[in-house]
């Protein structure tokens, strides 16, 4: 309880305008903002930008955040913005999401097998790079960050069904383009 109330008191400061407050603001989310535009973008010069404009957007908003929503819905939505904004101005394919960076590697396994999980990796990646900006967005909230459809719902600002539905549809392109991708591989064996 303490800590929410310590938390609630550093964005009240920051709406005020203090500068120290907004510093820490920044070191305890900097990562988290980081990360999940790492992942919607897969690029990290593209992720450092996405970054560095949500901050500049808080920075600006702060004192527009009126905690009808906890804060870091409030955050998460500037961060999908800024992802949406940089796929704008990109204008061009921008690949995502190493979803097998997290696992460590087990130093049992053989050259071939590391190779093999790396291609795999790669597939994965461009496959998701390919989904339209409404499907990748869910698919890093919900398996980057661990966001419940609820959560997702109110960051994005649509229905938790729209959110399920997004996510059924990126699961299904998934799922046949991976497939495809296998069935190739098999024929070319």
């Amino acid at each position: 309880m303490l800590l929410q109330e310590s938390h609630a008191e550093l964005i009240e400061s920051c709406r005020a305008g203090e500068g120290e407050s907004f510093r820490a603001l920044f070191e305890i989310y900097k990562d988290r903002v980081y990360t999940v535009a790492l992942r919607y973008s897969g690029n990290p010069e593209a992720a450092e930008d996405i970054a560095q404009d949500t901050f500049l957007k808080l920075f600006s908003a702060i004192r527009t955040f009126r905690g009808e929503s906890s804060f870091e819905a409030w955050l998460y939505r500037l961060i999908v913005n800024a992802c949406f904004d940089q796929k704008r101005k990109a204008r061009r394919f921008i690949p995502l999401l190493d979803i097998m960076a997290g696992l460590v590697r087990d130093p049992g396994k053989s050259a071939l097998v590391c190779v093999l999980a790396e291609e795999r990796d790669a597939q994965v990646r461009e496959a998701i790079g390919k989904l339209p900006p409404e499907q990748r967005i869910v698919v890093v909230l919900r398996y980057s960050q661990g966001l419940s459809y609820e959560e997702m719902a109110a960051i994005l600002e649509c229905p938790a069904g729209t959110i399920a539905s997004r996510l059924n549809r990126a699961h299904s392109f998934l799922e046949k383009r991976l497939k495809r991708r296998l069935t190739e591989e098999q024929i070319h064996v």
